[in-house]
């Protein structure tokens, strides 16, 4: 029996597995897909907010005001990268300065550090593409961008080293209250664990309804993305938000910690929970909406565009509590936005709230510390001639876009929790993720992840489960 298993791998579950194995625990996270940052976690627009969007006294406004000041340190700590530039909120005329001001006095009510209403002039010299219709802005220089991949990654590595066991591709299926505990029916079998933190995402209301009365029902809420070339990443140097409205904070255009430019997400109600796939329609919405916020941009530094899904609850809060009913099992769901710059304060909730009710002894041996992989992009050509010497592998050249090395996809693979598809890798080194899109990389990553992982070819996927990239082969040609 466990002590705590902990139900999904996103930045939520992987943050609570971090925190909790700084105690004396026997701990586990179980993860449907198969890989870490599968879900809600690997789709998103990647800010850190400064928390002036919540509701006064909701743990939205709490968690998010915490998770952003923890970010710089747990940044260091864990080796990602994070750039706190600041933001803006725009206002397009004096009727909507009341609303703006709403938002100045809100975030000063929850905490917000720097926060300051600019004017027209102002705002444009902090920006100077922003329309020229601008009437005023909110400026807050707390908030940050981050990479959710390298997030979710290096919070799971690190439990992982603390000795959190982790198991992929097991999908929990039931859930059965024992006299002390639970036992839990998966695809890979039967286990039981003294407590439960579900963490499950988008199906957290189906694992919560297993054990509790009380029912719950999750929307699934599509945002579409377009993301531009690094020829645009500079356009704009803070996130540029539009004022928000009833189904979130707007369509924003904000450069990413690799130097693209990304413009997003709209906000679609779906009944389908895998249902990522973009449309005309909602890109439509992503561009005309950012071209009023921003002027300049050129659709034709357009590389790609994709969708996410969070799950949206009934009420407007997370969802962060034990389960009246049903002691012992922890509910950390509903996390939309600000879910990103949240995490490291949920993380730290939902183990404090486990150690009191179980007792739990910290350990003596604690490993704060985690080191990202080597990017030979980022380093000096003495830096890098040195360690093509000892490694050849990274003198190897295998994503021309973003500059990736055979010898960085190899550490992808061979590291602890490492990558095991195309997407794996692609989230880890970010070969595919250039301007070509893995026109040029794919198959010679397919080679390295065959060859290392001793498959055939046929057998290597995009994202596990059934995306296979090929066929298979005609035997009657051979």
């Amino acid at each position: 029996m466990y002590d705590v298993i902990i139900i999904g791998a996103g930045v939520c579950g992987s943050s609570i597995a971090r925190e909790l194995s700084r105690y004396q625990a026997n701990i586990c996270v179980l993860e449907k897909e198969e890989d870490v940052c599968c879900g809600t976690s690997k789709a998103n627009s990647a800010i850190v907010h400064a928390g002036y969007d919540a509701a006064e006294g909701s743990q939205k406004a709490r968690l998010n005001v915490r998770g952003n000041e923890l970010m710089g340190k747990l940044s260091r700590e864990l080796d990602f990268p994070f750039l706190r530039i600041g933001s803006l909120v725009l206002c397009f005329g004096e009727p909507d300065l009341a609303k703006l001001k709403a938002l100045y006095e809100r975030g000063i009510a929850n905490g917000v550090q720097g926060l300051r209403i600019l004017n027209r002039e102002e705002t444009l010299e902090l920006e100077p593409h922003v329309s020229r219709e601008v009437y005023a802005s909110l400026y807050a220089p707390t908030a940050g961008i981050v990479c959710p991949f390298e997030l979710n990654f290096a919070l799971a590595e690190n439990a992982y080293a603390n000795g959190v066991n982790f198991q992929f591709q097991t999908e929990v299926t039931g859930i059965q209250k024992l006299a002390e505990g639970y036992e839990l029916t998966t695809t890979r079998g039967v286990l039981k664990a003294r407590c439960v933190v579900n963490a499950a995402g988008l199906y957290g209301d189906k694992l919560h309804n297993m054990v509790s009365k009380q029912k719950l029902r999750f929307t699934a809420r599509r945002g579409d993305y377009c993301l531009l070339d690094k020829e645009a990443g500079a356009h704009v140097s803070r996130t540029i938000f539009p004022l928000p409205d009833q189904k979130g904070k707007g369509i924003l255009v904000t450069p990413t910690v690799h130097g693209n430019l990304l413009m997003g997400p709209t906000a679609i109600d779906t009944e389908n929970k895998e249902g990522t796939n973009t449309t005309a329609e909602g890109l439509s919405q992503v561009l005309e909406s950012a071209k009023r916020s921003v002027e300049g941009i050129q659709e034709r530094q357009i590389i790609t565009s994709f969708a996410g899904l969070r799950a949206h609850p009934e009420g407007e809060d997370f969802i962060i509590e034990e389960v009246e009913d049903s002691k012992g099992f922890i509910d950390c769901i509903g996390i939309e936005s600000p879910g990103i710059a949240s995490c490291p304060a949920i993380g730290e909730l939902v183990a404090e709230l486990l150690r009191k009710n179980m007792n739990l002894k910290e350990k003596d041996d604690f490993l704060s510390e985690r080191k990202g992989l080597k990017k030979i992009s980022a380093m000096s050509l003495e830096e890098r001639n040195a360690l093509i010497r000892k490694q050849p592998a990274y003198g190897n050249i295998v994503c021309r876009c973003e500059m990736i090395s055979e010898g960085e996809i190899l550490e992808a693979i061979r590291r602890p929790l490492g990558a095991k598809s195309l997407d794996g890798i692609k989230r880890r080194v970010r070969a595919g993720m250039g301007r070509c899109q893995g026109g040029f990389c794919t198959p010679r990553v397919m080679e390295i992840l065959a060859r290392e992982l001793c498959l055939l070819p046929e057998e290597i996927t995009k994202s596990g489960g059934n995306s296979q990239m090929l066929l298979g082969q005609n035997k009657d040609h051979l």
